[in-house]
């Protein structure tokens, strides 16, 4: 769609949809919304189409698993998608890492050029970081490389030459250093169960948590100019209070809740007021995501509600005072009724801004 078309909508919702200072859960769809992290790995629309019937624009990030042909497989399906849905589909590239060449002359300017070609595709917004800089990948001396090393430096000039934002899901979460039995959310344990490679608990031998965040920490410091969005709550998505102290310390600094958004509501059995004051304080420096990805499916309609059932039990968390469960963990929390105001940035005006989108 044009941008024409999408700042009409914007307009008209400002002007009409705000006679009451809080949302319900029956203005989910009419709301124009921002999933600023999701995965598109296919070409039949199914994801764009539950997008566009809930009134989402959606950002799909590339990550570098180490595997490059499978990189320009996303690449390919990510611009494509970019390309067919413009103003309603944006994407990142992945910041490339040639583990063979690092150290080498050269190494930068190779990544560089990768990333240039990248970014010329239409609907490019940043340039994604992975977990696989921190936790995978390491030197000739079989030193881990971390995000704060110099020698990511002139690609790091780079992007920001560009203007973009570099988006890093950098570390895990602190589930990620403790037992299988000891992780309080589910998808948490689910996922280092199946993927025990990253499971940090099993490898005392790896950087810990605290090492992964004093990186980022630097890394962020190191580039003041950056503009930096940190995936997944900053993978400081266990303590509202610790990430505030981030956010304070780098005013360039914005998160995404992607993937996140049980530990604020497993905050919220605890204490609801500080969770809600932070979303209310830090109001610009939010934005919403999933991390759902989409890679074909037999059955397009069971994603789709699928789909459409994760979007509408997180609106209402954000946008009711409903006492409610999940399926992440145990217990009963209660929605955070944040103002309009408040959730019109972390859905939709944040992610405009902080990506610089076209709409």
């Amino acid at each position: 769609m044009k941008k024409r078309y999408w700042s009409i909508i914007l307009v008209f919702t400002v002007l009409y949809g705000c006679g009451d200072q809080y949302y319900t859960k029956a203005d989910f769809q009419s709301a124009l919304k921002i999933d600023s992290h999701v995965h598109i790995r296919s070409d039949d629309g199914t994801f764009e189409d539950i997008a566009a019937s809930d009134n989402f624009i959606l950002i799909s990030p590339n990550v570098d698993h180490g595997d490059s042909a499978d990189l320009r497989i996303q690449q390919a399906f990510a611009s494509a998608s970019a390309r067919k849905y413009p103003s309603r589909v944006f994407f990142e590239p992945s910041f490339w890492f040639d583990t063979a060449g690092y150290g080498k002359p050269g190494w930068s300017e190779n990544i560089i050029e990768q990333l240039g070609k990248d970014l010329a595709e239409p609907g490019a917004v940043g340039v994604k970081i992975w977990k696989n800089i921190g936790m995978v990948l390491r030197d000739r001396n079989g030193k881990f490389i971390m995000v704060d090393d110099p020698a990511l430096d002139q690609v790091i000039s780079y992007i920001k030459g560009r203007n973009l934002p570099v988006t890093g899901h950098l570390g895990e979460p602190l589930n990620c250093w403790m037992p299988l039995g000891e992780m309080n959310i589910r998808s948490n344990r689910n996922y280092y169960e199946q993927h025990p490679e990253y499971h940090m608990y099993l490898h005392p031998e790896y950087p810990s948590y605290n090492d992964q965040i004093v990186a980022r920490d630097n890394f962020v410091a190191r580039h003041p100019d950056m503009v930096f969005i940190g995936c997944h709550l900053g993978s400081i998505e266990w303590n509202v209070d610790s990430l505030a102290s981030r956010l304070d310390r780098f005013p360039n600094m914005a998160v995404d809740i992607s993937a996140r958004i049980a530990h604020l509501q497993f905050q919220s059995m605890e204490n609801r007021e500080r969770v809600r004051n932070f979303c209310i304080k830090y109001q610009d420096r939010l934005l919403y995501g999933t991390d759902v990805g989409y890679s074909g499916s037999n059955n397009p309609d069971a994603f789709k509600k699928r789909m459409h059932e994760q979007w509408l039990d997180d609106w209402n968390y954000l946008v009711s005072d409903e006492e409610m469960t999940s399926t992440r963990f145990d217990g009963n929390f209660t929605g955070l009724k944040l103002p309009k105001k408040v959730v019109d940035k972390i859905y939709f005006t944040n992610a405009v801004k902080w990506y610089k989108l076209p709409v």
